[in-house]
């Protein structure tokens, strides 16, 4: 069986519904993972996704900020939210598919929305800063993200780090700029490593290439010198590695009306 999987902050989702609408009738995604909702459970737009032939639904929302979203084709085994840093506010959601998806083997997916730390990258001068990298740990150490062996699980979302050199249009000048200060590389490749994560864009993309997800809106136009980030990211477990059969970015929509500053990512597993 074949399973298409999109992850998007798609940065208010009854703004830009229609975006998603765009998107599912061009990418037919089987599961569709939706980061910054900016949206209370209530207020979420699920008849227009039944229309588009998502009838399963996760939900993990709050009125104008964050929020976490799996608009599904496929029906759920089981849904769960879990809090980090003691704050509840909205961002993560697991959800298990297996004998009601019709899968032989279970396969549990995680989605995330790890904080943006603000603009001083100094967690004694910047609360959100500190509660980035308590984030940052709190994922290192939660035992649910360790998967081992046989176990099937994708961990997607806006992990709001760029990690790597070539994740970032210029590694020199975004040293000291947040996403992409060492102390948060360093805790989210740990939290990688420790999971034992595979980071399937850089499985499949050489390290020397450029590669971005996400454009700042302060640009009058993204693409005069492509000053990117790669905040969204898609990891898969070392029981997936080999069942990967393509990755895409669709750098295309943030040229949309209206767009969101990060753009879709999108997955395809043999499972």
């Amino acid at each position: 069986m074949r399973l298409v999987l999109t992850t998007w902050n798609i940065n208010s989702v009854r703004l830009r519904i229609d975006l998603v609408a765009k998107l599912i009738k061009q990418v037919r995604p089987d599961v569709l993972c939706l980061q910054e909702t900016k949206c209370i459970d209530d207020a979420f737009p699920l008849k227009r996704f039944k229309r588009l032939g998502y009838e399963h639904i996760a939900l993990n929302g709050q009125k104008g900020y964050h929020g976490v979203a799996v608009i599904s084709k496929w029906p759920f085994e089981d849904t769960n939210v879990r809090t980090f840093c003691d704050k509840v506010d909205s961002r993560h959601i697991t959800v298990a598919f297996g004998e009601k998806a019709q899968l032989a083997q279970p396969l549990v997916l995680h989605n995330f929305y790890v904080p943006a730390g603000g603009d001083i990258p100094d967690p004694a001068l910047n609360p959100k800063f500190e509660h980035k990298l308590q984030f940052l740990d709190e994922m290192k150490a939660c035992e649910p993200l360790h998967p081992r062996g046989d176990d099937r699980h994708i961990l997607v979302g806006d992990l709001n780090v760029a990690p790597h050199e070539h994740d970032v249009w210029s590694h020199k000048q975004l040293l000291k700029v947040v996403s992409h200060t060492p102390i948060e590389t360093e805790k989210l490749l740990a939290a990688q490593a420790h999971g034992e994560w595979i980071d399937v864009a850089r499985e499949r993309i050489p390290m020397s290439e450029k590669v971005y997800t996400w454009w700042s809106y302060r640009a009058a136009d993204w693409t005069v010198g492509d000053r990117g980030r790669r905040l969204d990211h898609i990891w898969v477990s070392r029981a997936l590695k080999d069942h990967v059969s393509d990755f895409k970015i669709l750098r295309d929509a943030r040229s949309w009306e209206r767009p969101s500053d990060h753009v879709p990512v999108t997955v395809t597993l043999d499972v």
